[in-house]
């Protein structure tokens, strides 16, 4: 074969290859949606989707303006969404359903949504993307408002009317939006300069006293007072969020797809989770924003979690995102564990989804490896292949075995899906003042949290992991925190499982300090800028090292904390503490240790007190 054949044919491969992948480039404006009109741009869209999924590669562009997206009723799905009220059908904007090899490009648009809905769904798809978009409500379902005065029994507050429109109902503030009224159940106060959670609130409150005794009254339009008596009161000039509505929709859903990227996305608000990804593989998340906006003077951005992953697989890259103004965490990674309830037969069990918020969900698939873990004191004790998954109702289903089942397994153990159990790398984002943590990590894959900057409320990292309470599963074996700043805004206020800047805090009825739940975390390179005493708590970990940090002491808060040590190890093996340096008056430098021999600690003991418990 002479050179020249070969040529003409690597050419004409070179030209099929290129053909299969070039995008087809559809216009959202060719199904006569324009910006800036005011229709529901949900009919239009739905019929650009359709001609999406007649090629193998397509991208849907929209001019850049303003789209709204009203609720239809005939556009819904039963979805059953982790960690999200259970009401369906869910009411949705946009469903990328069923679709391979399509890039959602909005221009930089503004997508505004109107009511409880969902505004983008991807579900059993693959190669996706989703860029240059900015989510928001005109009206969100979440209220803020601006403390003008206050004395122990009235808390005055101005309003904005038309992002927040209420009512006052026998003495009830209710607020009210499209097609839907909420009375508010919480309470939240930021800091108007610097958009921080006031220290010292949290969880434990910003308003204390008896709010179902409270009554609210109208001064004038966009003047209402809050009668009490009160205990706390917040800030005059400072914000509170007043917390309403059901977390039952959420910002992106995406379900069993893979091979999903979104970049260059502004996520102001949403009516539940912001992005949550269930049974995914692949996910790749560069430049997201979940962050008030503040072209609205908002302080609150987000109803509840910013990145939410349940029960996903392959690799999830998350760079250069930011957090801030959340009611819950900004990223949340685990798995779910379900409790044995009944032994069928020596293959068969029949299991329950405990939380309430996590039912319904296609929990397993064939082949699937399965943990089967004994509840009581947190260990894998044996694994095996799936062989079939069949839901009875949304709470309680069967799941059968190649194998038959391992003994000793009882009613009240657990399982866990191991093989929906994701990699996870972190790097380059900012963690701002949210309710509660800033991250929490259970996957028992490589995780890797570098370079991000945190200024969370409560803690700044919880390594978590359970079958008892919240059912999130995912003991951890090779985790590494570096070139992390841990900023003074950290730990200033106390939430559920919040015992140091890094928590790391599994459920564990009966603890074996010879058996160890997580393993190999690597603390290294990082700076914390600390105001209290506890920098970091670690619960039953086999190969923890804290090596090489730097703390520097921050006199912005006072301290508060009832753990009055630099480090906590309870029940851990095979600890390693040298090399970290202390810059001014570091409040403790000493380590306590619980239910552990201190031989199994070896550090520079120059640095250190000698507090050993």
């Amino acid at each position: 074969m002479n050179r020249r054949y070969i040529s003409i044919l690597l050419f004409l491969s070179l030209i099929s290859g290129c053909s299969r992948n070039a995008l087809f480039t559809i216009k959202i404006a060719d199904f006569g949606l324009k910006p800036g009109t005011g229709e529901n741009a949900i009919p239009a869209i739905i019929k650009a989707l359709k001609e999406c999924k007649k090629h193998s590669a397509s991208v849907l562009i929209f001019e850049k303006g303003r789209y709204d997206f009203m609720i239809d009723s005939t556009h819904n799905r039963i979805y059953y969404e982790s960690n999200t009220t259970n009401d369906s059908p869910k009411n949705l904007a946009i469903l990328i359903e069923e679709c391979n090899g399509l890039t959602l490009d909005g221009g930089n648009s503004e997508f505004v949504f109107h009511g409880a809905i969902q505004p983008i769904s991807v579900d059993h798809s693959a190669r996706i993307t989703i860029k240059n978009v900015n989510i928001d409500w005109d009206i969100p379902l979440t209220a803020q408002a601006k403390i003008i005065a206050t004395s122990p029994k009235n808390i005055d507050l101005e309003i904005d009317t038309k992002q927040f429109p209420y009512e006052i109902n026998e003495g009830k503030l209710i607020f009210t939006g499209e097609n839907w009224k909420a009375r508010p159940t919480g309470f939240m106060e930021y800091e108007a300069n610097t958009h921080r959670i006031a220290s010292g609130t949290g969880d434990n409150g910003c308003i204390r006293g008896d709010w179902s005794k409270f009554t609210e009254e109208e001064l004038k339009p966009g003047i209402v007072r809050l009668n009490g008596p009160f205990t706390r009161t917040p800030a005059v000039g400072n914000y509170l969020i007043l917390r309403h509505s059901k977390r039952d929709h959420a910002g992106i859903f995406i379900l069993e797809s893979s091979n999903v990227t979104l970049e260059n996305v502004n996520l102001y608000h949403t009516a539940g989770l912001g992005i949550l990804s269930q049974f995914t593989r692949n996910l790749n998340l560069r430049n997201v924003k979940v962050i008030p906006n503040n072209a609205k003077n908002r302080y609150l951005s987000g109803h509840d979690d910013g990145f939410h992953f349940s029960n996903c697989a392959g690799k999830i890259s998350v760079t250069d995102c930011e957090f801030g103004g959340l009611m819950d965490d900004p990223i949340n990674v685990h798995g779910t564990s379900v409790r044995i309830i009944e032994k069928t037969n020596d293959h068969q069990l029949k299991c329950r989804f405990m939380h309430e918020q996590s039912t319904g969900m296609t929990w397993g698939h064939p082949n699937d490896t399965i943990g089967f873990i004994e509840h009581k004191r947190m260990q894998t004790v044996s694994k095996k292949s799936l062989k079939r998954f069949e839901k009875i109702t949304p709470e309680e289903f069967l799941v059968e075995f190649n194998d038959p089942l391992p003994t000793g397994i009882i009613v009240g153990d657990a399982l866990e899906n191991l093989s929906w159990s994701p990699e996870l790398a972190i790097q380059n984002c900012i963690f701002g003042s949210c309710r509660a943590r800033g991250l929490l990590v259970s996957t028992p894959r490589r995780v890797l949290i570098a370079n991000n900057k945190f200024e969370s409320s409560g803690s700044a990292i919880l390594i978590a992991g359970d079958a008892n309470g919240w059912y999130e599963s995912g003991a951890v074996s090779d985790v590494t925190i570096t070139n992390n700043l841990f900023k003074d805004g950290c730990m200033t206020s106390m939430y559920q499982f919040c015992e140091g800047i890094i928590s790391i805090f599994p459920i564990i009825p009966e603890v074996d300090p010879l058996k160890p739940f997580h393993r190999n975390i690597t603390i290294e390179h990082n700076t914390f800028n600390a105001f209290d005493f506890p920098v970091l708590y670690a619960l039953s970990v086999c190969g923890l090292k804290f090596k090489n940090n730097r703390i520097i002491r921050s006199h912005q808060f006072e301290p508060f904390h009832e753990r009055k040590h630099f480090l906590t190890f309870e029940s851990c093996l095979n600890v390693e503490v040298n090399g970290n340096q202390f810059e001014g008056d570091v409040l403790a430098k000493d380590i306590r240790l619980e239910k552990m021999d201190k031989s199994q600690l070896n550090s520079d003991l120059k640095l250190l007190t000698k507090s050993f418990e």
